[in-house]
């Protein structure tokens, strides 16, 4: 019992510092870290929510930062888990996806968002792309690495939390959504699965595109929100194409045999909802439903910073927590 107090003692004394110093001084002790640690709890405007923010340790020199949102109000019944992927350019508490946790939370579920490893975020500014060399470097087998690392992270703080491991659902946006869909397929942990605006391949990139993007060994893309120039390195086309079976989204929709829910919104330009279409068409129709959201895009009008909710993505998240009751 000591022991353990004198642990805890030392872990907010390091959260402490690397609130004040920064990410790297929390480096330095990750190998001397659980596997998940808490590090700070926030009561949310609805006082039936908390949200719990857990460090989740990929190995002794990085770890992937996490939230837990889940219901205090006092339920013998142990709440299904919904974990959230986001998609590309995102990260956990973009926009309207804290609002979307807390509505789920609210609704006796307990829901995990996490940023990928290599999004190009940290813990000291969350909100802002300050790792673009990580960016670089990320993989969508990076992205599924980290998923299954999250999923088995569920087991420590459990019991803690009142969550039943047995009721995993997964929820994922756009990239996210197809990590998801792949993930799901493969792991039988994972009891129901919703997607939001999902991509229905990884591989969307032109010859012409491709052809300098080995030319240079990176290409570049802009983020019209922050003004930045974000640099993909090729082992991003390389992992694309070597490992192209595994990141087949299609067949992965395929070969699912759990119940799926598909969200999309008709004016998608990012993607499309022909991409919802084709996943439907690839999987099981006893098991999938579809749910094509008339006049709304990529995000459900949901805007980064949040400037409130909106009547598709109220409907969008019902839809979500319908879906979820049902099936976990």
């Amino acid at each position: 019992m000591v022991h353990y107090i004198i642990f805890c003692i030392v872990c907010q004394v390091i959260f402490l510092l690397n609130n004040i110093f920064g990410y790297c001084i929390f480096e330095l002790f990750l190998p001397y870290l659980p596997n998940v640690t808490s590090y700070s709890n926030i009561s949310t405007k609805n006082n039936m929510v908390s949200i719990e923010n857990l460090a989740i340790k990929k190995n002794d020199s990085e770890f992937i930062q996490s939230s837990l949102y889940y219901n205090t109000v006092q339920n013998i019944n142990k709440a299904p888990l919904i974990i959230f992927a986001h998609g590309f350019k995102g990260f956990k508490d973009w926009g309207g996806f804290p609002y979307l946790y807390a509505q789920l939370a609210g609704d006796a579920f307990a829901v995990l968002s996490f940023n990928f490893s290599y999004n190009g975020v940290n813990k000291s500014r969350p909100m802002e792309f300050t790792e673009l060399d990580r960016f670089a470097r990320n993989t969508h087998s990076i992205e599924l690495n980290d998923i299954k690392t999250v999923i088995d992270s569920a087991a420590a703080f459990a019991d803690k939390y009142n969550i039943d491991i047995e009721k995993i659902g997964l929820l994922g946006h756009s990239r996210g959504g197809g990590v998801s869909i792949i993930t799901a397929a493969k792991d039988d942990r994972i009891k129901a699965l919703v997607t939001l605006a999902s991509i229905a391949k990884f591989g969307r990139y032109t010859d012409e595109q491709k052809k300098r993007w080995r030319e240079k060994g990176y290409i570049e893309i802009p983020n019209t929100r922050t003004n930045q120039m974000m640099r993909m390195n090729i082992s991003l086309l390389n992992d694309i194409e070597e490992n192209s079976e595994r990141l087949n989204i299609l067949n992965a929709a395929a070969g699912l045999k759990k119940p799926y829910l598909i969200i999309h919104g008709k004016e998608d330009l990012a993607v499309k909802y022909t991409d919802a279409e084709n996943i439907y068409s690839s999987s099981d129709k006893s098991l999938t439903e579809l749910r094509i959201i008339e006049n709304t895009g990529h995000t459900f009008g949901v805007e980064h910073p949040f400037k409130g909710t909106t009547k598709s993505f109220d409907e969008a998240i019902s839809l979500t927590a319908g879906f979820f009751r049902k099936h976990l």
